[in-house]
């Protein structure tokens, strides 16, 4: 069996600096965005049992078509996590968070597996962010978590981000406007494309999302039109927070959002350079989930963002916590010296990579100019005189330091010189 043969999965990729110091550089920037407004990290297993999925959202393509759903040795039915929210709701149920003081507020930063068609920019195991807001029925609590999505999307590199929203109704209103639909498109049933003559019998709002059938979901009846006071004045409530937070949005009525268990607010987060429809990731209102699970009725709002897609959208690199690294090269007969120096360097909180294969000197500071920017030289008369060669690779600088300054020197030199 050659080695070609063992290749990645279809839709999987490996990750290599510097872009996993991109991915740490974002995973970073949303916890810290996340801390601020109050909101605890949440770790939940990779896979759940298959209900915890079907049972919310049992007519979305991310449940029917791209799931990862097996049966394991002891015949339990599992599926590998599409998406975050369902696996938090259960953890909030399971944990008795519902019993804690209110709001709860969770965020969780993870792989996600979708068997999804590869393209360009999406991948069945894919990484995603989320916040999830538990306890509030407050328009306040949506808009709260719009102006965390948009502040991190501003300061990774995106500023100005734009909002689109739409309340899709409630248990009051959404029935009249589902039957609409129905009433609607059925007329028109023979011109819809096969997944929309599907959507037309098991969740008709998701009829607005076609790509396919765009000239007939623009004639679709407005949901304005069947909001229910109260659904009215919440989305009213959070757009003009959100507005008074100098943050851009506006409704979209064509907007819904892909799975079953979103009621009144949803919303996109997308920006001017990437198109009109694009979207980059999106949240939204799920005032119940809780219950299908078992739990009490919690009213909860959030959202999930793909981190490959943000990343891929960026205009420039995120700056990273990437190490500066110093290279300990040696002359013949130091290794056992350098790779003790470097040790104590380490240790002192620099970090530090030397030779452990007997290369020459030569070949040691070659690797050294990839990868370092700053070469130690350990051997020589210098050592003999107490002292040690110190080289800047960025500006091929050379300067004699005494030993038992080296550590104090090169802290010194890699504050004055913080690319």
């Amino acid at each position: 069996m050659g080695f070609e043969e063992f290749q990645t999965a279809r839709g999987t990729r490996d990750i290599l600096a510097p872009e996993t110091w991109q991915f740490e550089a974002m995973r970073r920037l949303t916890l810290s965005w996340a801390a601020r407004f109050g909101y605890e990290p949440l770790e939940t297993p990779i896979f759940e049992q298959s209900p915890v999925f079907f049972r919310v959202g049992e007519s979305t393509d991310i449940v029917q078509h791209e799931s990862y759903r097996f049966i394991d040795a002891g015949g339990d039915d599992l599926t590998l996590r599409p998406e975050g929210t369902a696996a938090a709701a259960r953890a909030f149920v399971q944990n008795g968070l519902a019993m804690a003081p209110q709001p709860v507020r969770l965020c969780y930063y993870g792989p996600m597996f979708r068997r999804e068609t590869p393209q360009a920019g999406r991948f069945r195991q894919h990484t995603q962010f989320g916040v999830e807001l538990y306890g509030s029925e407050s328009f306040l609590a949506d808009a709260e978590v719009i102006l965390l999505a948009a502040r991190i999307v501003d300061q990774a590199g995106l500023e100005h981000p734009e909002i689109r929203i739409n309340s899709i109704g409630c248990t009051v209103c959404r029935p009249r406007y589902r039957q609409a639909l129905v009433d609607y498109f059925g007329e028109r049933q023979t011109e819809l494309c096969e997944d929309c003559q599907r959507r037309l019998i098991q969740n008709p709002l998701r009829l607005l999302d076609c790509k396919v059938d765009v000239d007939l979901r623009r004639g679709a009846p407005d949901l304005e039109e069947y909001w229910c006071d109260d659904c009215r004045e919440h989305i009213r409530g959070v757009v003009s927070t959100v507005k008074a937070a100098g943050q851009p949005i506006q409704r979209d009525r064509q907007l819904v959002r892909g799975l079953d268990y979103y009621t009144r607010t949803v919303f996109e987060v997308g920006h001017p350079t990437l198109g009109e429809r694009a979207a980059l990731f999106g949240g939204g209102r799920y005032d119940g989930l809780t219950a299908n699970l078992g739990g009490p009725f919690v009213p909860a709002v959030g959202f999930g963002m793909g981190i490959e897609r943000l990343l891929s959208a960026l205009p420039k690199p995120l700056a990273t916590s990437e190490p500066r690294r110093i290279y300990m090269a040696y002359l013949p007969g130091f290794d056992t010296v350098a790779y003790q120096l470097a040790l104590s360097l380490r240790d002192a909180g620099l970090a530090v990579e030397t030779d452990v294969i007997g290369r020459s000197l030569k070949a040691q500071l070659k690797t050294a100019s990839r990868r370092a920017w700053m070469a130690v030289i350990v051997g020589g008369q210098e050592w003999a005189d107490a002292r040690i060669v110190v080289r800047d690779l960025n500006r091929g600088a050379q300067e004699v330091v005494a030993r038992d300054e080296l550590l104090q020197y090169l802290k010194a030199y890699r504050e004055g010189n913080q690319a």
